[in-house]
């Protein structure tokens, strides 16, 4: 079974836009969408509303810096401190180009930082090749098993 793509993003319009490239990429992964920090740690821990869902971590966190109630920071700061997730790759997706926001990240220990292009068709270009990238071409952690194919 493939592991899904996790996209935590609150901001409808990147949203809509980032399902669109990801679904361009012709993944066969399932895209879990939520819409800010809290729910993304509820899903991780498999708490709250996320408590009967299958066991398993993402293939890859595609995550916004700047999220209602738990901001991006946070949750990767969470994700690195848990032994469970800590090997899962984490990708920041935001528009954010604040060399502070990009040092932190890197600090916490973020697999990329990727600033959201503004033209549109960068921004699909960006995202599809984000989500073969990490779900396609990367090798994961010896002992795992490959996470994602393509459609034939």
């Amino acid at each position: 079974m493939l592991k899904p793509i996790l996209l935590v993003e609150d901001d409808k319009r990147d949203l809509e836009l980032t399902l669109m490239a990801l679904e361009r990429s012709q993944l066969a992964n399932e895209v879990i969408t939520l819409r800010d920090g809290a729910q993304a740690l509820a899903y991780l821990n498999q708490e709250g509303e996320f408590a009967d869902r299958a066991a398993g971590n993402p293939a890859v966190i595609l995550l916004d810096l700047k999220l209602p109630k738990v901001d991006g920071l946070e949750v990767l700061e969470h994700v690195r401190a848990n032994p469970a997730l800590r090997s899962v790759p984490v990708v920041m997706l935001t528009s954010s180009q604040q060399e502070s926001d990009v040092l932190r990240s890197y600090e916490l220990g973020v697999n990329a930082y990727v600033v959201k292009p503004v033209d549109f068709k960068q921004f699909v270009s960006a995202i599809a090749d984000l989500g073969v990238f990490w779900a396609v071409l990367n090798e994961p952690p010896p002992g795992s098993v490959k996470t994602s194919r393509r459609y034939e």
